[in-house]
């Protein structure tokens, strides 16, 4: 099976959100999109009392929820192959699920069920932190295009996936790229008794920088590269970028048994405080 775009929908303003970027994603990858929405039945709910057409309202509600996303996809991509799932067990357990066939996960940053003032749903951090395909979490008002992208740069192999995919989507946008590494200072750094050459760290800094993207440069000649090394949380650094971005792409270092410990502290920290679509991507 060819791979897909694969889309969450709940009918929320960020599910509504993540269906058009879902939709111009799929039009400029030419990929099919999927549009999927689960049956969440606790054990007292079973699917009794059917109405008239032989569906019970739980059913009737999400299959009208997947013909409005369907009919926002036809009507935004006429181009893109679209079809529809509705599928039943836990929404972030049918959506994790997908990931065999997809390309990537659009999903919500907030769905219908999240905690008022939430920045980020339980549903897309279990997604996010468990899927191994790129998971993009959008928010709903979104700003209007920057024509830029952000990927978060590291000194580690584990942050080749998450380039390949920044690079990829830069070229597909025609958008300029801005790669970053934010360093910190080891602590010993602070001691007035040990000698310590600023320039020589930044240097060296820039220097793993450049070093990580030269591959990649010579792949891609045609996306203008920005290189960012300063001396910042990687976290603050990234959100700090997200403000003039279309896009934002971290990877993952996680290796925790719980959910939100396999996204790692950097990729959870941007994930609450982006202000433009953060794909997650993991490296295995």
């Amino acid at each position: 099976m060819s791979a897909l775009i694969i889309t969450g929908t709940d009918g929320s303003p960020g599910a509504n959100a993540a269906v058009a970027w879902a939709a111009d994603d799929a039009a400029r990858t030419g990929l099919p999109l999927r549009v999927v929405t689960a049956v969440h039945r606790r054990p007292n709910e079973i699917p009794g009392f059917a109405a008239l057409g032989g569906e019970d309202v739980m059913t009737r509600a999400a299959r009208k929820v997947l013909d409005e996303a369907e009919a926002t996809v036809r009507a935004r991509r006429p181009t893109v192959e679209v079809s529809t799932a509705l599928l039943e067990g836990p929404p972030p357990v049918v959506l994790r699920d997908q990931a065999p066939v997809a390309a990537e996960i659009v999903i919500g940053s907030r769905g219908l069920g999240g905690f008022a003032g939430a920045v980020i749903g339980s549903v897309s951090m279990h997604v996010a932190g468990h899927a191994h395909c790129p998971v993009v979490v959008v928010r709903a008002g979104q700003t209007p295009a920057y024509g830029e992208i952000t990927v978060g740069v590291d000194d580690s192999d584990a942050c080749e996936p998450a380039l390949a995919y920044a690079f990829e989507q830069a070229r597909l946008r025609g958008c300029t790229l801005r790669a970053i590494y934010a360093w910190q200072l080891p602590v010993h750094a602070f001691a007035p008794e040990i000698a310590y050459d600023m320039d020589e760290i930044r240097i060296a800094q820039y220097a793993v920088v450049a070093d990580r993207l030269a591959a990649w440069r010579q792949k891609y000649p045609e996306v203008s590269l920005i290189e960012n090394a300063r001396c910042a949380h990687p976290v603050e650094a990234l959100a700090e970028a997200s403000a003039g971005s279309d896009l934002l792409v971290v990877g993952s270092h996680g290796r925790g048994a719980l959910g939100s410990l396999l996204l790692g502290s950097v990729s959870r920290g941007v994930l609450h405080h982006a202000r433009c679509a953060v794909a997650v991507v993991r490296s295995s």
